[in-house]
């Protein structure tokens, strides 16, 4: 468990109904979406859903600390775009669980340099920290 020492954000989001007719509202009011469950679970779809927030909360966080770590090393990512497909399934004991892809791209960097700047931001990443030992993730780099 990470014990934070200094605190520098804090999100509030409420959320009414779920994933079937929800609502989420952040505190600020800059997040103000309608959740659907999607129709490949029996939803009727036509908004979003918690898998598509984790996918862009999670690829935005990673996007970041991918940034830093090239900092770090003095090299540029500015061209990498990272997309992050969640998928919610059933694991061996009947439960819901999460699986997560994150594909790195760039046109400027060869596959096994974003490949490894892709693992060391696993370690700075907040939401590949909280998830570690708890849900499969595969990175996967390309250049173009």
């Amino acid at each position: 468990m990470t014990s934070l020492v200094k605190e520098l954000y804090t999100a509030s989001v409420t959320v009414t109904g779920g994933r079937r007719g929800g609502t989420a509202r952040s505190s600020d009011g800059l997040l103000d979406v309608n959740l659907q469950a999607p129709p490949e679970t029996g939803g009727p779809g036509g908004a979003t859903n918690p898998e598509q927030l984790f996918a862009a909360a999670y690829a935005a966080c990673y996007r970041s600390a991918l940034g830093v770590v090239a900092r770090r090393r003095g090299v540029s990512v500015d061209d990498v775009l990272v997309t992050a497909d969640v998928t919610l399934g059933i694991d061996e004991t009947e439960r819901y669980g999460l699986r997560v892809r994150l594909a790195l791209a760039s046109s400027t960097m060869e596959s096994a340099t974003l490949q490894e700047l892709g693992q060391a931001a696993h370690e700075v990443c907040p939401f590949s920290r909280a998830i570690a030992g708890n849900v499969e993730v595969a990175t996967l780099a390309q250049s173009s």
